[in-house]
């Protein structure tokens, strides 16, 4: 978080704190008032009553008791007003983090959008303007294409994301579901992944003729993004696992790096729209954040649940397990 957001969050917490100790002591002065008030009261009703008359002592009883029970009504009305002032209280202040919080991230979104905006187009740009003012040789010519064709299908990914995000919220995207070939699907994913990053090692385990039933177009969303976010968190050398099998009435799709890994506490974030791991200021790697809530809410679709484990020796595994 910027030092301007913590400045802000700070004058909320202050602002909060006052407020709240203002009604609370508020709240207190007013029992101590009508506490007074209502001795006062009390005394002046008995100092009326003449000592000589047979039913003083019946009345100076109902008078305590009627006192009592004003003291026992300011009571229980101050505690449900003190309990209903919390309860907003607590309310109001996280509705109020939690949008300065948003508010950053949705911040370093634009900013994370932007420059993954900005590298392809330049990237496509030089390649072009390459092609277009020089004479290479034949190999040359068709790696500049093939490279300026990756970098369209990234900017197409990244656009296919913020749209699908955005249609998601809106609650404007209708599914249309068929029965898929998995297997297939996986399998062209990984062969487009291989011809983006050759370098790059994928070891496939995956089952042959696994159907089920999904949107194709969010199917491929789900397994490209997790096989790019592990592309980004594991160190080049090492290989990415992509896993596929049917398990008696579930599918289990799963994608393994040798990367970092995740501490406990991130393993549910992680998932939050807008969410990275990580100070922004000292992030080195690339990304918008909205990769792994499209898993989630693509899964969540699907009839199946997306978790995160931890890999031997070291690393992540995103499950994905599908009931059929």
């Amino acid at each position: 978080m910027s030092s301007i957001q913590k400045s802000k969050l700070t004058l909320v917490t202050a602002v909060y704190w006052i407020l709240l100790s203002y009604m609370l002591a508020a709240l207190l002065w007013w029992f101590i008032a009508l506490e007074k008030q209502n001795q006062l009261i009390t005394s002046i009703r008995l100092n009326e009553l003449k000592h000589d008359d047979p039913r003083y002592y019946q009345d100076a009883l109902n008078i305590e008791s009627a006192e009592h029970r004003k003291t026992i009504q300011f009571i229980s009305e101050g505690s449900t007003f003190l309990v209903l002032i919390l309860v907003g209280a607590v309310f109001v202040f996280r509705a109020t983090r939690r949008q300065i919080k948003l508010s950053q991230q949705q911040q370093n979104f634009m900013m994370a959008v932007t420059h993954e905006l900005k590298t392809p187009i330049a990237i496509a740009q030089l390649n072009l303007e390459t092609l277009q003012k020089r004479q290479l040789d034949e190999e040359k010519r068709q790696k500049l294409i093939s490279n300026t064709l990756q970098e369209a299908n990234r900017l197409n990914t990244l656009c296919n994301n913020i749209l699908f995000a955005a249609q998601l919220d809106a609650g404007a995207y209708k599914t249309s579901k068929q029965d898929i070939n998995f297997t297939d699907l996986i399998e062209g994913c990984i062969d487009s992944f291989k011809t983006r990053f050759p370098s790059r090692q994928i070891i496939e385990k995956i089952g042959e003729s696994i159907y089920t039933i999904g949107e194709p177009l969010l199917l491929q969303m789900l397994v490209n993004n997790l096989i790019d976010n592990a592309n980004k968190y594991a160190a080049k050398e090492t290989p990415i696992t992509v896993s596929l099998h049917q398990n008696n009435n579930q599918i289990e799709f799963s994608v393994a790096d040798l990367g970092e890994g995740l501490a406990d506490d991130e393993k549910k974030k992680i998932f939050e729209k807008f969410y990275r791991v990580g100070e922004e200021n000292t992030r080195k790697t690339k990304g918008t954040g909205l990769g792994l809530y499209l898993c989630k809410k693509i899964s969540e679709g699907h009839n199946a649940r997306i978790f995160v484990a931890n890999n031997q020796p070291q690393g992540s595994i995103f499950n994905v397990i599908f009931k059929t």
